[in-house]
């Protein structure tokens, strides 16, 4: 058997950090195998469901870890010890995808990143999540190799809403996965259907409770000189009870009083109970029982945090007591590192006093883990001291710059719905950072509101003071407008703030030139963003700020993009990539994220899109996680490449989940809304529903066009002139020429005159394809001389279209001029020869040419297979019989062959 429990990923740093997650125990060396249930619970590996309901100290726990053990060697083990912690459903199900990920990595990246990034106060569908992750999930499972989930101690996460979701889980559950739940309380699901077809087994207490054999083998591993009645009446009185009998059995070995003990059995369980518990403490050394006591309020522990709580330098030493002792200690890695007391004992423990109040010893835990970097855990810890001021300082102990370089905004807007709103406008630190914060997660609303609050600190206490604050809140009123699409106070804010900030505000400093080269890079004015630029990496490189310069960058690679130099800006991407190299590989930073998404970007402009897939997946999943608004960039590229391969239901996926994740981080629709409709429109106009496209680009048009058209998003800056783009391509459809060549002709103009190449590329190749639907080459071949002139720089996609459309004219007009870069590259992706129309008429059948016309149409798979009522199987085969004879890889591709050639009207 593959024992997963024991798999660790990276979390493992300093001192051991592990939380133990999936970690299963090991047996206890006095625990009496209870091969009669394990037998019963091997008979229901057939089924879904494995549940062990019974009160505390049964041996739950210790009787799923046997059967775990005793699996046969085909099967795989995954152990999830609960906490009640995990009674937030997010965070539990985020562990567990953490868990299944061990054995199938590429399992719900993009469900754990969502996760990662949810907010408890805000709603979450649990089920739909539950329902993508669970078809990923059949995927990986086998039958030959199936898995078993144990989710220990459920009681202490059991709510109405895990509860649900379980219950969905558990109805939906993949063939391969068998689920095994331990739990004081039996689970509030519905059962009835998975007993009347026999895929639940179910042990209660009944089934648990020691018989006389058993309870004898307990007693009988440590030997007490009990004997006859005494000793039937202890088995009698245990009530079949394991954690009776094995605090008995300690208390009976240290104090040596035989004939006392069983004669305080009498009484009931509750009092049987209650006496064992207070026996098995009070004859445990006076050092011990404090060190039990002090330790109790953590839920979990190492040898050093528990030094810091007691401020003694024994706790190695007391530790090493409780394991010999079996003091009910439960270890949570295999290095002996990391423990927690078990959950009845830690009780117990949590109920008596402590030798001082908890909030100093809480308080205590929060240096520890400030020190060794945990900031979330001391934060934590400070929260429940009840010392909200603490936390709050721990908070504001982040710099500015620090906060502004990292950009990953997400925990500390998770801490924010742990603080008082008073508190957080209890200083103007706290004001200042969590209002940057808000204003890097788009929430400009909160961000603007928080900041306003600066005002009752005003007059400063000094004049340099009162210029500092002044000046961080235009900043960062700079930046909400920016958000807002106000150009006019954009520029008069950030202008402002670059006038007034002291000099050790360069992180402020820096992201008011990010904005500003962003709104020149919208207004067309590349020379300026340029200079913005330029100032901003200087000052970067001065004050040696790797994640600064990584966006100093990131910004001059989206200027060259726009001037149409992707070779160079390429080239920027990669060595802002390089200036992060030395960070930690573990931590997460939104700049690199942004970087490695762009980088995609860039390999999909070069005609490159298998590799900018990948890149775009890799920087997806660390921008999810930073919750940065770049993910945009992501889904939006991804969905546009598989519009182009025809895979319209996955494109479509792809801007369903960029929206939900913006409507999940309360993202304005101003953001996003323009950007995913733009694409959508491009998608439906590859499906030829024209009536939507014409529709939406309208309503766009009219947004961004005009007399008063809103400014571009800051991150599509371009957007005004895609949506133009867009236009033309639907005039050309629509089959109004006239007025989309005087359109793709006005964008050229304009595109010339600020230096956007890539728009120019754009339309050029745009204007190409129609003159040569009208006849008119000789045109056509003029133009290409200047796209292939404007594309230098490394723009290629635009030419896609002509290499789909009209292969052998395109071979024709490369083959006669002289060579260049674009040319070769051009000459690389075109088929080595081309079949004349005929040939391809004859060689397709008259059935491959039905399924042409509705592939054309923008039909799914399982459409054409209803509409000409053939397999599915059968259109698969007949679509890749076409692509062969057409000499394409794509649905697209064939399409726009055909039509060049004549096959499709």
């Amino acid at each position: 058997m593959t024992d997963l429990s024991r798999t660790h990923g990276v979390a493992s740093q300093a001192l051991g950090l592990l939380d133990g997650r999936f970690f299963r125990p090991p047996l206890p060396e006095a625990h009496v195998p209870r091969a009669r249930l394990c037998q019963r619970l091997h008979s229901g590996l057939t089924g879904r469901l494995l549940l062990v309901n019974a009160p505390a100290g049964f041996g739950k726990s210790s009787l799923a870890i046997e059967f775990c053990q005793a699996l046969p060697n085909h099967w795989r083990s995954l152990w999830l010890g609960l906490s009640q912690r995990d009674a937030d459903p997010g965070r539990f199900l985020e562990r567990l995808l953490e868990g299944l990920q061990q054995f199938c990595p590429a399992l719900g990246g993009q469900a754990l990143g969502l996760l990662k990034m949810r907010q408890r106060h805000q709603p979450f569908a649990f089920e739909e999540w539950l329902d993508g992750l669970l078809d990923e999930l059949a995927l990986y499972l086998q039958a030959d190799t199936p898995l078993m989930l144990v989710l220990d101690d459920y009681h202490l996460a059991q709510g109405p809403v895990l509860d649900r979701c379980l219950q969905f889980f558990l109805n939906h559950l993949p063939p391969g996965l068998v689920l095994l739940v331990t739990s004081r309380q039996r689970p509030d699901w519905h059962l009835a259907r998975l007993r009347l077809s026999r895929q639940l087994v179910e042990l209660n207490e009944q089934d648990l409770r020691l018989t006389p054999d058993e309870a004898l083998a307990v007693i009988g591993r440590q030997p007490t000189g009990l004997r006859g009645q005494a000793l039937d009446n202890l088995i009698q009185r245990s009530d079949g009870w394991v954690a009776g009998l094995r605090f008995w059995q300690l208390a009976a070995s240290e104090s040596g009083e035989d004939n006392a003990l069983p004669q305080a059995l009498h009484g009931g369980e509750g009092l049987i109970r209650d006496y064992l518990l207070e026996e098995v403490i009070e004859i445990l050394p006076a050092a011990v029982q404090a060190f039990l006591y002090d330790t109790a309020c953590q839920e979990r522990f190492c040898a050093e945090l528990c030094d810091a709580l007691r401020e003694r330098h024994d706790s190695a030493e007391v530790l090493r007591y409780l394991q010999a002792h079996q003091v009910f200690l439960v270890p949570l890695d295999e290095h002996g590192t990391w423990f927690r007391y078990h959950h009845l004992f830690s009780d117990l423990l949590r109920s008596r006093q402590a030798s001082e109040p908890l909030a100093g010893l809480h308080l205590r835990a929060c240096r520890w883990f400030e020190g060794q970097g945990l900031l979330d855990e001391a934060v934590e810890q400070a929260l429940r001291a009840g010392h909200l001021d603490v936390a709050a300082d721990l908070v504001q102990s982040l710099s500015e710059e620090q906060l502004l370089a990292e950009q990953n905004v997400g925990m500390l807007l998770r801490w924010k719905m742990d603080l008082p709103d008073s508190l957080l406008i209890s200083t103007p630190r706290l004001i200042v950072l969590y209002s940057w914060a808000l204003g890097l997660a788009c929430q400009l609303d909160a961000a603007e509101e928080l900041s306003a609050h600066l005002s009752r600190f005003l007059p400063a206490p000094s004049a340099t003071a009162q210029k500092s604050m002044l000046a961080q809140w235009l900043a960062l009123s700079g930046v909400i407008a920016r958000g807002r699409g106000d150009r006019a106070r954009t520029l008069a804010y950030c202008g402002e703030a670059l006038q007034s900030l002291p000099c050790k505000r360069y992180g402020q400093r820096l992201v008011c030139l990010s904005t500003l080269s962003n709104l020149a890079i919208a207004d067309g004015d590349f020379w300026r963003a340029r200079g913005w630029n330029r100032e901003a990496l200087e000052l970067a490189q001065r004050v040696g700020n790797p994640l600064f310069e990584a966006l100093a960058h990131y910004d001059r690679a989206r200027v060259l993009h726009a001037r149409g130099e992707v070779l160079r800006a390429m080239e920027e991407v990669r060595q802002g990539l390089q200036r992060l190299q030395g960070l930690s590989g573990q931590r997460l930073y939104a700049v690199r994220a942004r970087l490695t998404l762009y980088e995609g970007y860039l390999l999909a402009a070069r005609l490159q899109a298998g590799a900018g897939r990948a890149r775009l997946r890799a920087g997806l999943s660390e921008a999810r996680s930073c919750r940065d608004i770049s993910v945009l960039i992501g889904h939006c590229v991804i969905a546009s490449l598989d519009g182009r391969e025809g895979r319209f239901a996955e494109a479509f996926a792809e801007l369903a989940e960029a929206e939900r994740l913006m409507h999940i981080w309360d993202v304005p629709p101003i953001f996003y809304l323009a950007m995913i409709t733009l694409v959508k429109c491009e998608l439906w106009l590859a499906q030829g529903r024209t009536d939507l496209a014409e529709s939406w680009l309208t309503r766009l048009g009219q947004t961004y066009g005009g007399e008063q058209p809103a400014a571009a998003p800051e991150f599509h800056p371009l957007l005004p002139l895609h949506i133009e783009l867009q236009q033309a391509l639907l005039e050309r459809v629509l089959e109004r020429p006239d007025a989309a060549e005087a359109r793709l002709r006005a964008l050229v103009e304009r595109g010339q005159a600020s230096s956007g190449m890539t728009l120019v590329v754009s339309a050029l190749c745009q204007l190409i394809g129609l003159l040569l639907e009208q006849g008119r080459e000789a045109e056509a071949a003029k133009l290409l001389a200047q796209a292939l002139e404007a594309a230098q720089g490394g723009a290629q996609q635009a030419f896609q279209r002509l290499l789909d459309e009209h292969p052998q004219w395109l071979r024709e007009q490369l083959a006669g001029r002289s060579a260049c870069a674009v040319q070769a590259d051009l000459l690389a992706r075109l088929p080595e020869t081309i079949v004349s129309s005929a040939a391809i008429a004859e060689a397709l059948s008259g059935r491959e040419l039905a399924v042409l016309a509705l592939i054309a149409q923008g039909c799914s798979n399982q459409q054409i297979s209803e509409q000409l009522f053939i397999s599915l199987h059968t259109v698969k085969t007949h679509a890749s019989h076409i692509n062969s004879k057409l000499g394409v890889e794509r649905r697209t591709q064939a399409v726009a062959k055909a039509k060049s050639l004549g096959l499709l009207a």
